[in-house]
């Protein structure tokens, strides 16, 4: 199991190639054997799985009913982006362009750990998300944080 933290700031080259940062690389579990699967993330930015947590992602998915309209739109809607990659032998990944468009990025990215997945953001993008919350950190944790009962 992975488990990813951390903000690095980094960059894509021309042809969408992107160096993982080495922090990250070692938070990679070894099931994922260096394979990955990137797709549209929430709010413009990409989510890139390890293959072994992204099986555990598609395993939830596929118990989704094909007969609600809803979970058929987002099985349509996360797997028609979701691309297989690998990382090369300077520990890079290439981003699809289509992906690269959808998320605004140019040169520069935002590259977060969170948990399971890799976030890669456009700075001006994610800037444009934190500007736009309506709560603030703490007042969101204490809702999170709160005691069930």
């Amino acid at each position: 199991m992975s488990s990813f933290k951390g903000r690095y700031s980094y960059s894509v080259d021309n042809k969408g190639r992107l160096a993982l940062p080495a922090k990250l690389r070692k938070a990679v579990s070894a099931g994922a054997e260096g394979n990955f699967v990137i797709t549209r993330g929430f709010e413009r930015c990409l989510y890139l799985y390890p293959h072994d947590e992204w099986a555990r992602l598609e395993k939830y998915v596929r118990g989704l009913s094909f007969l609600d309209a809803q979970q058929r739109f987002f099985g349509r809607a996360l797997f028609e982006w979701a691309a297989d990659l690998q990382l090369d032998s300077q520990s890079r990944i290439t981003i699809p362009q289509e992906l690269l468009k959808y998320a605004a990025i140019e040169n520069e990215v935002i590259v977060l750990g969170v948990i399971d997945r890799i976030e890669i953001w456009s700075p001006a993008v994610y800037d444009e998300y934190q500007r736009n919350q309506p709560e603030t950190y703490e007042t969101i944790a204490e809702r999170v944080f709160k005691p069930q009962g």
